[in-house]
């Protein structure tokens, strides 16, 4: 079986940054991130975490690290079928606790189809740059981003490492390039 998802970026609604996609049934709540990341064109520098509804939830599921407290749920031993087992089922996943980006999980679909990675099927919108500061500095950038020739503009675009002459464009989303980062991780690996 299949597990189909759309994964939406809270807070950013012009447009809207959303994938759905297909994950092996047997997949942690680790494999689910990587492919969260891939979909997304995060680069997996930060800490995350899995819950219902944020971190003061019930249930927290992330990678354990120094700080992890005991009612936390290691996400490399967690499977996603024992939480997503009905169509609508919802989680929060937040990635970078200092940018704090809040993604809403909603399960849309469990499939009989038998894959072996996860699969990109849609979306919409281009991912937020890592460490830009959470929405408000986004929103700085976007604005930065429509004069592009603006020295700022290129400083942040040095910065993070981007081509300081490139086109940001929001709207941009390749689904053919999603499901090129979806191959290529080893979702195997542990961290």
């Amino acid at each position: 079986m299949a597990y189909q998802f759309k994964i939406q970026l809270q807070g950013i609604s012009k447009p809207p940054v959303w994938r759905k996609f297909l994950i092996p049934e047997n997949f942690s709540f680790h494999q689910f991130h990587l492919a969260i990341q891939n979909a997304f064109g995060w680069y997996n520098y930060h800490l995350y975490q899995f819950s219902e509804d944020g971190c003061r939830s019930d249930v927290r599921i992330q990678m354990p690290h120094e700080e992890s407290e005991e009612d936390e749920l290691d996400s490399g031993k967690t499977k996603i079928k024992n939480y997503f087992k009905n169509a609508g089922n919802k989680m929060i996943y937040i990635y970078d606790f200092g940018d704090d980006w809040k993604h809403q999980v909603v399960l849309e679909n469990i499939t009989a189809d038998k894959i072996l990675k996860p699969q990109c099927i849609g979306g919409k919108g281009k991912c937020p740059p890592e460490d830009i500061g959470g929405i408000p500095g986004f929103q700085r950038f976007l604005k930065l981003s429509k004069t592009p020739k603006n020295s700022e503009f290129k400083e942040m675009m040095e910065w993070m490492s981007l081509d300081a002459d490139a086109v940001w464009d929001p709207n941009e989303f390749d689904l053919e390039e999603a499901n090129e980062m979806m191959q290529e991780d080893n979702y195997l690996k542990k961290y």
